[in-house]
């Protein structure tokens, strides 16, 4: 089991001995949600808990571990699954395999209605039944539907864990029928302390937690990514010579998320306030303020439409001229 940060082991001492069906847990994205609902999970399942969380030894914490906890059921997206190493149910799993489709992006209500199957069958510990779903926010409006039904009239000995980045997006409906728990974000000696304590150096720490806004599971992961701390320091003048440079490995989200800290910080420049994401010396001199202003919009236009089936290639291409021009324009 791997050791929580500080600040969600806190957060999971809290939750562990409180009463509920169904836990909404939500917060600013990477402050780690998935990590604090697994342990959550992790904990009412175990056989022999203790108030800081689970044993970590027993036949239970054994079998989610290694994924194959029978009174345990995770939903999220099957490119989500796989990322995470939470293996596919047989039909999805053969589908893909046989390229008859793409892992899908959002919780499939094939998904939600197996999770019913499985919310109805006898458990097979002393400990209850949990479904984890991350991110809720993924669900489509029939997979939550499905959902809200069930969240309406629990099932016995079963209890819900919500995790999410972005509960406004969840039907209110559903949110009301869940217990909140908002999660607050570590100050910058925690998180750096925690980052280090994950094999960061700390001269990378500094900077990749400053390119995440602070969120201490993003800088891990773009470390774990590949990002160097003189790779994003030299992004900015990368882009205005119009190069892809290490772009070029990252997934489209990724790359557009960087682009859109970009264009924050060359906006807060040009309207003479201080950049969040990057030092202020390694960005190049701003654009007119109209021209990096569209270059916003058209940011969060394609946002709305990341996750099409594009060609990579080709969209990173589009993504940097147009940031290319936006940097050079006067």
């Amino acid at each position: 089991m791997s050791v929580l940060a500080p600040w969600l082991q806190t957060s999971l001492e809290n939750l562990l001995p409180r009463q509920g069906h169904a836990w909404l847990i939500q917060g600013s994205s990477g402050l780690g949600q998935y990590e604090l609902a697994l342990a959550l999970a992790t904990g009412w399942l175990c056989h022999a808990p203790t108030p800081k969380g689970a044993c970590g030894e027993c036949p239970s914490c054994h079998g989610i571990d290694i994924r194959v906890h029978a009174d345990f059921r995770v939903l999220m997206p099957e490119t989500e699954l796989m990322a995470r190493a939470w293996p596919l149910n047989e039909k999805a799993e053969k589908e893909i395999d046989d390229k008859k489709r793409k892992p899908s992006r959002e919780i499939r209500v094939d998904a939600m209605r197996e999770m019913l199957d499985f919310c109805h069958m006898t458990r097979s510990g002393e400990r209850g039944k949990v479904v984890l779903i991350y991110p809720a926010e993924q669900m489509n409006n029939v997979t939550a539907n499905t959902l809200l039904k069930t969240l309406e009239e629990p099932p016995p000995d079963t209890r819900f864990i919500l995790a999410t980045s972005a509960a406004h997006e969840l039907l209110p409906t559903i949110r009301s029928r869940c217990l909140v728990y908002t999660l607050h974000w570590p100050d910058s000696a925690s998180a750096l302390t925690w980052l280090s304590e994950q094999s960061v150096p700390s001269a990378e720490a500094a900077v990749l937690l400053r390119a995440a806004g602070g969120r201490a599971h993003d800088a891990l992961d773009f470390f774990n990514q590949g990002v160097s701390a003189k790779g994003w320091a030299g992004l900015p003048k990368m882009l205005l010579r119009g190069e892809a440079g290490w772009l070029v490995d990252a997934a489209p989200d990724m790359v557009l998320s960087v682009l859109q800290k970009l264009s924050h910080d060359m906006l807060a420049l040009a309207c003479g306030t201080a950049p969040r994401f990057f030092e202020a010396a390694d960005l190049p001199k701003p654009a007119g303020l109209n021209s990096l202003t569209q270059w916003s919009r058209e940011l969060m236009d394609s946002a709305r439409t990341v996750d099409h089936p594009f060609n990579p290639g080709l969209l990173l291409q589009a993504w940097v001229s147009r940031a290319q021009r936006a940097l050079n324009a006067t």
